[in-house]
C-alpha cells in the first residue's frame, strides 16, 4: 500500500516533470557525438555539468542512485572506459551530498566551487584511466579543465530555466 499523503505535503509532479533531469543529462552526454574537428579533445564534460548542475540547484529533483544509470549512459557515448563515469559520477554525487548535509545555507559562489572540484577531479582520474602516465596532455588537460570551470555557469542558468519549464508543467 502506498504512503498516504498528509493535507499539506506538495503534489507529486507528473511523470513527464520528473523526467526532465534525466533526459536533459541525457542530451548533454550526447553533445559528445557531435562532429567537431579540432586538433585537440577540449569538449567539457557537459554531462557531469549537467548532473552537478541539477543537484546543486534542486536537489530532490534526481534520486541519489541516479548517477549510476546516467554515467553508464555516458560512458557508452563517450568512449570513456567503462565504468569510469558510473564511479566518478557517484563519488562526486555522494560527496556533494555530505557536504550538503552539513552546510546551513549555500550561494552561488559555493556551488560554482563544489562543481569545479568535482569537474577537476573527475577530468584528472580520467586522464589517469584513458591515457598513459608518460602521454604528454597534461596542457590541454588543464585548459579543458579551466574551460569546463568557467562553462559552468552557463549550464547552471540553462539548468534554472529547464527547473522553471519543469515547475510550469
Amino acid at each position: 500500500m502506498p504512503p498516504q499523503r498528509g493535507p499539506f505535503d506538495p503534489l507529486p509532479l507528473p511523470l513527464g516533470a520528473r523526467l526532465v533531469p534525466a533526459i536533459s543529462i541525457v542530451a548533454a552526454s550526447l553533445l559528445t557525438l557531435w562532429p567537431v574537428i579540432v586538433e585537440f579533445p577540449m569538449l567539457p564534460p557537459i554531462g557531469l555539468m549537467m548532473l552537478l548542475g541539477w543537484r546543486l540547484l534542486q536537489p530532490d529533483a534526481l534520486p541519489i542512485w541516479a548517477p549510476l544509470p546516467l554515467g553508464l549512459v555516458d560512458d557508452l557515448l563517450s568512449g570513456q572506459p567503462f565504468g569510469s563515469a558510473m564511479l566518478f559520477w557517484t563519488i562526486s554525487f555522494i560527496a556533494i551530498d555530505s557536504i550538503d548535509q552539513r552546510l546551513i545555507a549555500r550561494d552561488f559562489w559555493q556551488d560554482w566551487l563544489l562543481a569545479s572540484a568535482a569537474i577537476g577531479s573527475y577530468l584528472l582520474f580520467s586522464r589517469l584511466i584513458a591515457t598513459r602516465l608518460d602521454a604528454h596532455v597534461d596542457m590541454i588537460l588543464l585548459v579543458q579543465i579551466i574551460v569546463s570551470i568557467m562553462l559552468y555557469p552557463v549550464i547552471a542558468q540553462f539548468v534554472g530555466a529547464l527547473n522553471r519549464r519543469r515547475a510550469a508543467l
